[in-house]
């Protein structure tokens, strides 16, 4: 994995484990927080993936692939969907724009490669060309409420939370110079968890469907035409409910460590010794609302029902609803 040149700037720490390539913080966790929080600045997230679709049948062709309904999808128009299994569980999570001639997509870090091989693997007789764009392009987040102006060439994907841009790497340093502040992962997660927004790799394992995360709607279409998985998601959601559900907690803020991903979740009335009904997925300080984190649990764990994240207390808010 390449470094970023971000890495150089003052106060800049490395992320570790699967945001490794980028700054975690640079010295100011809350005020970077702030500072996105106010609109200012951007975060580095030049480790994420980045592949290009072109070919007059780009729209078509990944519209028979993903969750997602986008043989109309006007051109800047950002959207979101997600790869399933032929059982409806999660391989891939896709954030896309079309330009009008090219579909940009990021990815996680790291993703890239597989989701590559599989999207040539399903090429057929269609007109597209599919690359990896990682080595080329950075991606770089700016905070809803920026009024930073973007290059005209550069492809951006705009949603309620900021703006996506993919910038060609040789002006990443050039635009960090004239664009800061810099704010690093952390600021970025604490801001993902208080939004309740899953992400492949932390919120999901082997298992998880679309329904559990809160994904129905936003990265999955429920009235496209046929694709892989989409068995599951018909059948959860007209005949059943999900066997696991996010929420969102409160932690205790007089504990000094943060519960780890994966850490076990039970409830507070059982202690350490009861039974696990969830884990901790992504755990992290909030520079208003202190520590904070999200869970999948089990369905059928009561709403109001004080938790045990790992070690540490916790009270629960609904995000996908029993």
């Amino acid at each position: 994995m390449t470094s970023s040149p971000l890495l150089h700037l003052p106060g800049a720490v490395p992320a570790e484990g699967r945001d490794e390539g980028v700054a975690a913080h640079y010295g100011e966790l809350y005020g970077e927080q702030r500072a996105l929080a106010d609109g200012r600045g951007f975060v580095d997230l030049s480790h994420r993936g980045v592949l290009t679709v072109t070919g007059p049948d780009r729209l078509s062709w990944m519209h028979l692939l993903i969750t997602q309904h986008v043989t109309e999808l006007p051109a800047g128009q950002a959207t979101e969907a997600l790869i399933l299994s032929a059982n409806g569980h999660i391989e891939h999570a896709l954030y896309l724009v079309d330009d009008g001639e090219t579909l940009w997509m990021h990815v996680e870090p790291g993703t890239q490669e597989a989701l590559l091989s599989y999207l040539e693997s399903m090429k057929f007789f269609y007109r597209v060309e599919v690359a990896d764009a990682t080595a080329d392009f950075a991606l770089v987040h700016l905070p809803a409420g920026s009024t930073t102006e973007v290059a005209k060439e550069h492809a951006v994907r705009e949603t309620a939370y900021g703006r996506d841009v993919f910038l060609p790497r040789a002006e990443l340093e050039a635009f960090a110079a004239t664009h800061g502040p810099a704010a690093g992962l952390l600021a970025h997660e604490a801001l993902r968890v208080e939004a309740h927004r899953p992400r492949l790799g932390l919120e999901t394992d082997h298992r998880t469907i679309p329904h559990e995360l809160g994904w129905i709607g936003t990265a999955v279409h429920l009235q496209k035409g046929c694709y892989r998985g989409q068995e599951t998601v018909a059948r959860v959601h007209n005949l059943g409910k999900p066997p696991r559900r996010l929420v969102f907690l409160h932690l205790d803020g007089s504990e000094v460590l943060l519960p780890a991903h994966g850490a076990p979740v039970r409830l507070a009335a059982d202690g350490q010794e009861g039974r696990q009904l969830g884990f901790v997925t992504t755990a992290v300080r909030h520079h208003e609302l202190g520590p904070i984190a999200l869970a999948l649990v089990k369905r059928n764990v009561p709403v109001d029902a004080p938790l045990l994240a790992g070690d540490t207390a916790a009270a629960q808010e609904v995000v996908v609803a029993p």
